[in-house]
């Protein structure tokens, strides 16, 4: 059965480790997405934790059920990340525009931290309160009930998996990175006209695009869509007057 973890104001009691570190469950995630960062999630260990912070691994289960939940941990801290300063101006398309753009961007400044929890649902705090605040703009706005929730599941999977899609670019080797970026220039560029003919007139275009994220594209798409709808649902409501 996975160890009770001890309640907050019990672990601010706890004596300070061997350097004089006071442990607390930020400190333990931000070093988390440290060791991520430099090492890939293959370096992110109990033991290798507890040596980053001085303290003995099995300490860390006093803040965490286990890995699992130290996982589900950084990704609620990268969703609060985003939703630092970000607040809604009754605009929703600005609004959701705003905090998708803000999503991707800290899942992308943490690659190796999104790959292990873009797929992943915390259930805690800051996840509980992006998806309050994703919901209470497209209600705010007239979206119906429905439609709310089928735009929102649009909404946030569609961030996660470019967050994912595109960390998973940054994560590779720099070598490997590279290489794939100049395969649009090297392959698809030189492709004759006599056997891809779309690729070949296509191909300064895609050497210029395709090294960027399609997120921003694809987030006014999906809001394209929605304002259509709401559109459509304005002059039914209308029409029945």
């Amino acid at each position: 059965m996975p160890k009770a973890v001890v309640p907050e104001e019990k672990r601010r009691r706890r004596r300070p480790t061997k350097s004089g570190t006071v442990l607390s469950e930020q400190l333990i995630v931000e070093t988390a997405l440290r060791m991520l960062r430099e090492h890939g999630s293959a370096g992110l260990t109990a033991r290798r934790l507890g040596l980053a912070l001085d303290a003995d691994p099995s300490t860390l289960y006093r803040y965490f059920r286990g890995m699992d939940d130290l996982t589900l941990a950084i990704g609620d801290a990268l969703i609060g990340q985003a939703l630092h300063g970000w607040r809604p101006t009754g605009e929703w398309r600005a609004d959701l525009r705003a905090l998708g753009l803000r999503i991707h961007a800290v899942y992308v400044a943490h690659p190796q931290a999104a790959l292990l929890t873009a797929n992943r649902v915390t259930g805690r705090a800051h996840e509980l309160a992006a998806d309050e605040a994703i919901l209470d703009v497209l209600r705010t706005a007239g979206f119906p009930l429905p439609d709310t929730v089928r735009i929102y599941q649009a909404f946030i999977d569609q961030t996660l998996a470019f967050a994912a899609l595109d960390a998973a670019s940054l994560a590779l080797p720099r070598e490997s990175l590279s290489a794939d970026e100049d395969m649009w220039r090297s392959t698809y560029a030189r492709l004759p006209r006599t056997t891809h003919p779309r690729i070949a007139e296509a191909a300064p275009l895609l050497a210029a695009r395709m090294v960027d994220s399609a997120y921003p594209t694809a987030l006014e798409m999906l809001l394209d869509s929605a304002a259509a709808q709401r559109e459509l649902l304005r002059e039914a409501t209308r029409g029945s007057r």
